[in-house]
């Protein structure tokens, strides 16, 4: 009897063991698409505390962190190319004269969240000490510096396992004690959304993104994708997204050299896609137009939606396209894409469509039900689904609507 029972004692732990294995994430955290700034798109690891400074002040005057926008994260390059005595990152001294204890409090001072970045490997993309090795060292480093956002990259890792580093890092996080949002960024090499949604709150899908919207950046050993590319990478994907644990298509490259038509189209389906929202611009030269498409606070409220829900294309036909994204309260945007190089005629006559999604379990028919449709960026209500809709777009520009139901 007592041999019975202790193997049933086993087994039960076995069971808890194995339910609980990758349970090890903050799990209150990025309950919606976390919203940042990021310094390496512009700066790579040209950065140094003025000028960060400098830039936590553009953020909060910009009105960029009015609109939503809360992390503050320094990507690689801030360290010393050596650790201390005692195996610790130091941060680059002549970058950080003030340390990065003292760096990070001004970031906090002005209403904002602090995110800094290390790598899995030995070494970080940038030839910085990685982490690989001192993973709870470095954790506890970051939470008595106050970082509550850490992006861990890829580079240098030979033959690590993924799932296993990041792993390890989020239980170094855990086991340090303060929240920080973790962000895997392995560049969907190895299936993170089949495996990480207990790891950490999002996770990149595909190698780096770069400023151009409909082609690819060779970088000579590596490409770098436009933002079509990347946005035709996702939509296998979508189910694996939700509060909690997110889909990261890379960071945005709104105000990076792109047309205002490709702004705002890549910051629609950034956001149509549930998205993380980091921008990655220089917050101190920003132009009206960038700053009325980073702060469209009805754009933004279609990615921060409590729903949680990734969109789908529903429709691809010579180079347009349309996106629907379920929201709460049985309303749901849609988004005309035009990716071609030329003007095209949006004439969507809604009542010879339906609308079915089998992960919103969404089922809308225009024939049973009318919706008011308001234009996101004309900021215009333009009719019901009563009528054909009828619009031009321009290249590579978007049409965003939100329908909401009026019956």
């Amino acid at each position: 009897m007592k041999a019975n029972i202790y193997k049933l004692l086993i087994v039960l732990l076995c069971c808890f063991t194995s339910s609980n294995l990758f349970a090890q994430k903050f799990e209150e955290l990025a309950q919606t698409p976390p919203m940042g700034w990021n310094s390496w798109n512009t700066f790579q690891t040209n950065i140094n505390e003025q000028m960060l400074r400098d830039m936590v002040d553009a953020y909060v005057s910009s009105g960029m962190r009015d609109a939503g926008y809360i992390y503050f994260v320094l990507d690689d390059g801030w360290m010393a190319m050596e650790r201390d005595n005692n195996g610790r990152l130091v941060a680059d001294p002549k970058k950080f004269p003030s340390g990065m204890k003292a760096f990070a409090d001004y970031v906090h001072s002005r209403g904002l969240k602090f995110g800094i970045y290390n790598c899995a490997g030995t070494k970080t993309c940038g030839g910085y000490p990685g982490t690989h090795g001192y993973e709870y060292q470095d954790a506890r480093l970051y939470a008595s510096w106050g970082v509550d956002y850490l992006k861990y990259d890829w580079c240098n890792t030979d033959s690590i396992n993924a799932r296993d580093a990041y792993l390890t890092m989020s239980r170094a996080i855990s086991a340090a004690g303060r929240p920080m949002v973790f962000s895997l960024c392995e560049w969907g090499n190895h299936g993170p959304w089949l495996w990480a949604k207990n790891v950490g709150q999002l996770w990149r899908t595909t190698t780096d993104i770069h400023a151009g919207f409909a082609k690819d950046q060779n970088n000579g050993s590596w490409s770098s994708f436009g933002v079509l590319h990347i946005l035709d990478l996702q939509d296998h994907i979508r189910q694996y997204a939700g509060p909690g644990h997110w889909n990261d298509p890379d960071m945005l490259e709104v105000g990076n050299g792109m047309t205002y038509a490709e702004d705002k189209a890549h910051f629609s389906l950034w956001c149509m896609l549930a998205a993380p929202l980091i921008s990655g611009n220089d917050l101190r030269k920003m132009s009206p137009q960038t700053i009325s498409v980073l702060t469209n606070k009805d754009i933004i409220a279609i990615d921060q939606d409590s729903l949680g829900v990734e969109c789908f294309k529903y429709y691809s036909f010579d180079g347009l396209e349309i996106f629907v994204k379920p929201l709460k309260d049985n309303s749901l945007a849609i988004c005309f894409l035009n990716r071609s190089s030329r003007e095209q005629n949006i004439d969507f006559n809604w009542k010879a469509h339906m609308i079915v999604d089998s992960i919103s379990k969404l089922n809308i028919d225009f024939n049973k039900n009318t919706y008011a449709l308001r234009d996101l960026w004309s900021k215009k209500n333009v009719g019901t689904t009563n009528k054909v809709f009828k619009q031009i777009i321009a290249s590579h520009d978007v049409v965003m609507l939100k329908l909401n139901k009026v019956n």
